[in-house]
């Protein structure tokens, strides 16, 4: 990977990890490609094998000298099917199928199978259109007898064993935390994630729980919402404002509302997530074809770029990564265009009508950076920030600025890691006067080379060293010869 590529590129990026990833030198050269954050998929293995890949992860990080994040993903309550007695059946459209709700099912065939969820009957009803392994094969609803869900085919395929179902609409009452999810927060404290993904979220209520046993667990991951239920968009709101982060889940989402609606929603939820400063991840299948292609298609390309161009903080690969051919390559796939596609973003101009409200002092400091910065024509925007939270600001007024956010702990910078724009730097001020810090944040990162002699910054700090949420200070500096401060006379 080109090092210049890698300070330019403003979108993050969230890649699986998987058996694919687990061969000798691969999670390395994902790393090296440019992964930001992998995600662990609870849905799949062993505790060990989690275990195992976290361990792996922090090696290699430290190894390439990166901050890497770990997401681990809680599989959630996805319904499924269960087994077929002789393998695959093939459903032929107008005859009937049966879907038995109960623990003694027997194991299926072309006539019926059970099913995981036992509460099924008492979500549908006649008429209601059911849907299986991410809508290949429809079913409509006739009847509901006791345990049993009499169906007709109505789309036909062949059908094969633990096979998602979904409703048409959504409404389905399941909760959105499972025995397993319990049991796999725990698992995610344990190994220190920096995010959490709670799957099928439904309301608030679904995140505040997930808060609550991270917390009991002694975790203290970001918490992200993924918005893959059609009955999570009336709640939408509310479900933003109870994460940290978003995740656009487009496969069972799109299976929910229907494919045609599924762009015009992804735009919603990135705009709505960036106004309620949340981080936002595009997620599923945005490179599907290179799970087998060293290249992927042009319209996989357009989908990555649009997601780029509407804002979204980072996007994500699934199973291109955990179980494709060519795992590094579609890293180094999604960098490329990521690149191309931020060249063709355009900020918005007027930095005061973009519609944030202003209720916390970081906040209002964030706000007037940026508009320095779109006036002035800096080269950096510099945060001295203890948790990220003014980095996080600072991401959500979108600009071509980029944000070297200068933490002293190893967690709040890996956290940092799907905020758009922003670059994490280490950087321990503990024993500095803010004065100090500021010249030595300044003289850091001219030695990295992010700075030159000559650069105009903004530097965004708190009165006290060492206080989250104290960010209440903003100074316009230069940098002179050999990284020293310089104070500005003229702008």
């Amino acid at each position: 990977m080109n090092d210049t590529d890698s300070n330019l590129r403003r979108t993050r990026i969230v890649a699986t990890l998987g058996p694919a990833t687990d061969a000798p030198g691969m999670l390395e050269r994902i790393i090296a490609e440019g992964v930001d954050v992998v995600r662990l998929n609870l849905s799949h293995g062993q505790p060990q094998d989690h275990r195992a890949r976290a361990m792996a992860v922090r090696e290699a990080a430290r190894a390439a000298g990166r901050e890497v994040g770990i997401l681990a993903d809680l599989q959630g309550p996805k319904i499924r099917i269960e087994r077929f007695a002789n393998g695959p059946v093939e459903l032929v459209p107008g005859e009937p199928f049966v879907l038995e709700c109960r623990p003694d099912a027997a194991a299926g065939d072309r006539h019926r199978v059970g099913v995981s969820y036992y509460g099924l009957p008492q979500d549908v009803r006649a008429g209601d259109v059911l849907l299986l392994d991410d809508g290949l094969v429809a079913l409509t609803v006739q009847d509901v007898v006791g345990a049993d869900i009499h169906c007709t085919v109505l789309v036909g395929g062949t059908l094969s064993d633990r096979k998602g179902l979904n409703r048409q609409g959504g409404g389905l009452s399941v909760s959105a935390l499972s025995d397993k999810d319990r049991a796999d927060i725990r698992l995610a404290a344990e190994i220190g994630a920096d995010f959490l993904a709670v799957s099928f979220v439904r309301s608030a209520e679904d995140m505040h729980e997930a808060r609550r046993l991270l917390n009991e667990a002694g975790g203290n991951a970001s918490l992200v919402s993924k918005i893959e239920r059609a009955d999570a968009i009336p709640r939408l709101g509310e479900i933003i404002d109870a994460s940290d982060v978003v995740m656009v889940a487009r496969g069972d989402l799109g299976v929910e509302i229907g494919d045609a609606e599924l762009p015009g929603l992804q735009k919603k939820i990135i705009r709505e997530s960036v106004q309620r400063n949340r981080a936002v991840i595009t997620a599923t299948q945005m490179l599907q074809s290179m799970v087998t292609a060293p290249i992927p298609t042009r319209a996989e390309v357009l989908d990555v770029a649009n997601a780029v161009i509407d804002g979204t903080d980072a996007v994500m690969l699934s199973q291109e990564t955990a179980a494709g051919a060519h795992p590094d390559k579609a890293v180094a796939a999604m960098r490329r265009i990521c690149l191309g596609a931020e060249r063709q973003f355009e900020p918005k101009e007027n930095l005061a009508e973009i519609g944030h409200r202003l209720d916390r002092t970081d906040q209002a400091i964030a706000l007037a950076a940026m508009l320095l910065a779109s006036q002035l024509g800096v080269r950096a925007i510099v945060a001295l920030t203890e948790s990220g939270a003014t980095a996080q600001w600072l991401s959500r007024y979108r600009s071509a600025v980029p944000i070297y956010a200068l933490s002293p702990f190893d967690d709040s910078r890996r956290r940092m890691l799907v905020l758009r724009d922003v670059r994490p730097v280490a950087f321990h001020q503990d024993t500095l006067s803010p004065a100090v810090a500021a010249r030595e944040a300044v003289r850091l990162l001219f030695a990295q080379g992010h700075l030159a002699a000559g650069d105009r910054v903004v530097l965004t700090h708190g009165d006290r060293v060492g206080q989250g949420g104290g960010t209440n200070t903003l100074k316009l500096l230069s940098v002179g010869d050999d990284g020293v401060v310089e104070s500005l006379r003229d702008l």
